[in-house]
């Protein structure tokens, strides 16, 4: 992927998780891992994508320590690709994004739904601050600069209360 970062992008969280996941093709081969796609040809198969473009996502993937290559045969080698924990900590992230996408279509346009798995009903997933349960979606919740932030961030945020 291009990199089309700016210098105060670096220390950007949001800037630097859109360089690791923010091409179309790594949020689909993540999805497909998700549901227990490892080999190359199941996700060569699912996802009709030509072998370079894979092999180059793929490599990508395991760089970033999101998926991790692990032989399985040895003769001739052939490899699987398996979620790490850090690849499996992108699931609420995946979810939330199909979810808003679904949100967008009526429910007879709907490819995929999210349910549970007990009771087979579909599920609305929300993203709430652990601490007190609290919808983090609203305007009670604002970004303001962190420990690390660069004096470019500090100054981006530091009216952000009064807004």
């Amino acid at each position: 992927m291009t990199n089309r970062f700016r210098l105060e992008d670096l220390s950007c969280p949001l800037s630097t998780t859109v360089q690791h996941v923010g091409e179309w093709w790594t949020l689909l081969i993540l999805h497909d891992a998700f549901d227990g796609f490892t080999r190359f040809d199941e996700f060569q198969r699912n996802l009709k994508i030509s072998s370079s473009m894979l092999t180059t996502r793929l490599r990508t993937l395991v760089e970033d320590g999101l998926l991790e290559r692990r032989q399985y045969q040895d003769k001739p080698p052939r490899y699987e690709y398996v979620l790490t924990e850090l690849g499996l900590s992108l699931r609420p992230v995946i979810i939330t994004l199909a979810a808003w996408g679904n949100e967008r279509l009526g429910p007879e346009d709907r490819t995929m739904i999210l349910v549970d798995s007990e009771t087979g009903k579909e599920v609305e997933p929300v993203v709430v601050d652990q601490a007190t349960g609290r919808r983090i979606d609203g305007p009670d919740f604002v970004f303001t600069s962190g420990p690390a932030a660069s004096p470019a961030m500090r100054k981006r945020y530091e009216d952000v209360r009064s807004r």
